[in-house]
């Protein structure tokens, strides 16, 4: 289809260059989020704050409970008439800090007393964090504005989750090979500098997004005396009855849960039980195997099936995934690692089909929302799912923390015979504390997957035949494309 051509509402038919620059914002997110998972080896093997960094974890969750609504309403609430549109403005400006906001989390000074650190770390944190929900929530919602047809935002669902894995696994695969010594310790200075780097790259991945994105779907608001002000609470109180709302927010958190909150753990298991700490990034990688595969299938099997019924069936593949993970034969770490790799392909599969749906989903919840309240609310309730997904992404790293150092895992640096403080080396723990980790690990995948199974199945109530006369009643009767 000719780009350049425009339809009868003057805009340009939706085409491959739609998904091409959709998946390239979340490439652009994930180049910035994906060192989030190397942040709680940084901050307890490089910066030695070991238990301290799990509490910190939890504060600074409090900030995201007042920085994702918050920064939501506010972007709802603005009624200013932007250029193009105002969730790409505001993704333009939060582009910019995220440049540098990334690196603040990780600036390697592990000489300094505890209370220096603890600033560093909730400073930098913090500054990250706002700067990301600026670009992060306005992206989210912009799905649901860029076409109105099931099949178009079923296929720009899944190429976002093709920029997301283009943008964990680059750094996955590399930055092991980076950020690691010869002896498998830490390299504080080299993940400072990826930070940086990773920050630039994913600048110009929202650049490319932004100049390339056609807004099909007009939701303006037109300003007059009778229109009620917008009402935070009330949005609130909108998304908590917003069934597939918290259904996909429940399932997504249950995915953060296995993909954050093990990532710590699984780290060190490949440190001290598989003893290989460079190939954890390949291992995860080959994982992602089934998604690449089903992810061209999405938009047919979306139209066929429907969203609802295919993510049921991948979150049912990920618990036989999760299950197979208790599989362990210590004797023989080789064998061991076979299984492991096996059993992340069944999970990372069920994973698959989920993930290529998730933010379709999301973008019938706000369409829902609309349906029930009169209201679309797209700030408000994107960004309260991305604080839950946050929430899951702080608090699965902390507990994981907080379990590993009660099974053993103690990771306070020290400084050496000169005083200097060096990475500790995390390979003179026990096998026994790392048979512990390798447990945990798989006690994580199975939760993720259940909490994946009942958001999904049992709360969620968009099935197909469900989501056609929603989109009836809103005036949005398409047939999507086989």
């Amino acid at each position: 289809m000719d780009n350049n051509l425009k339809s009868q509402n003057g805009k340009r038919p939706f085409g491959i260059r739609d998904s091409i620059a959709y998946a390239a914002g979340d490439l652009g997110c994930n180049m910035s989020f994906a060192l989030k998972g190397t942040m709680a080896l940084f901050w307890t093997q490089v910066m030695g704050l070991g238990l301290y960094y799990s509490l910190l974890l939890v504060i600074v969750q409090i900030w995201d409970a007042i920085n994702d609504p918050l920064i939501g309403s506010i972007i709802d609430a603005d009624r200013r008439q932007y250029r193009r549109n105002k969730f790409l403005s505001y993704i333009w400006f939060g582009s910019i800090g995220l440049i540098v906001g990334g690196a603040l989390c990780f600036l390697p000074f592990p000489g300094l007393e505890n209370w220096a650190k603890i600033i560093i770390f909730i400073c930098g944190y913090v500054i990250w964090d706002a700067f990301y929900t600026i670009a992060n929530v306005p992206y989210g919602s912009l799905l649901s504005l860029i076409s109105n047809d099931p099949a178009d935002r079923a296929s720009l669902s899944a190429w976002r989750s093709i920029g997301s894995m283009i943008g964990n696994m680059l750094p996955m695969v590399i930055l092991p090979f980076i950020i690691y010594n010869k002896d498998d310790s830490l390299n504080g200075g080299r993940v400072f500098l990826a930070a940086l780097i990773m920050g630039v790259l994913g600048f110009i991945c929202f650049q490319f997004m932004i100049r390339n994105t056609e807004v099909r779907v007009d939701t303006e608001v037109k300003l007059n005396e009778d229109q009620p002000k917008f009402n935070v609470f009330t949005a609130l109180w909108n998304f908590v009855r917003n069934r597939p709302a918290v259904g996909a927010t429940l399932a997504a958190m249950g995915m953060f849960i296995g993909m954050q909150g093990a990532a710590t753990a699984v780290s060190v298991v490949f440190q001290i039980y598989f003893q290989n700490a460079k190939i954890s990034g390949v291992v995860q990688l080959f994982a992602m195997i089934p998604i690449l595969l089903f992810t061209p299938l999405a938009r047919k099997m979306v139209t066929k099936y429907g969203k609802k019924e295919l993510s049921v069936v991948g979150a049912i593949c990920s618990i036989v995934g999760g299950l197979g993970l208790f599989i362990m034969t210590p004797s023989n770490t080789t064998l061991d690692l076979v299984i492991y790799i096996i059993c992340q392909l069944i999970y990372s599969l069920g994973l698959g089909v989920y993930s290529t749906v998730s933010w379709a989903m999301m973008g019938d919840a706000i369409d829902y929302n609309e349906w029930k309240t009169g209201k679309r609310e797209e700030g408000i309730v994107y960004s309260m799912h991305s604080f839950f997904r946050k929430l899951a992404q702080g608090i699965g790293p902390a507990v994981a923390l907080v379990i590993m150092n009660a099974m053993g895992y103690v990771n306070n640096a020290k400084p050496d015979a000169a005083g200097n403080f060096t990475e500790i080396d995390v390979t003179l723990l026990s096998f026994d504390v790392a048979i512990n980790l390798r447990l945990l690990v798989a006690i994580l995948f199975l939760v993720s997957a259940l909490m994946q199974f009942i958001g999904l199945a049992l709360v969620y109530n968009l099935d197909k035949k469900t989501l056609a006369q929603m989109n009836r009643e809103l005036g949005r009767d398409v047939t999507p494309a086989e």
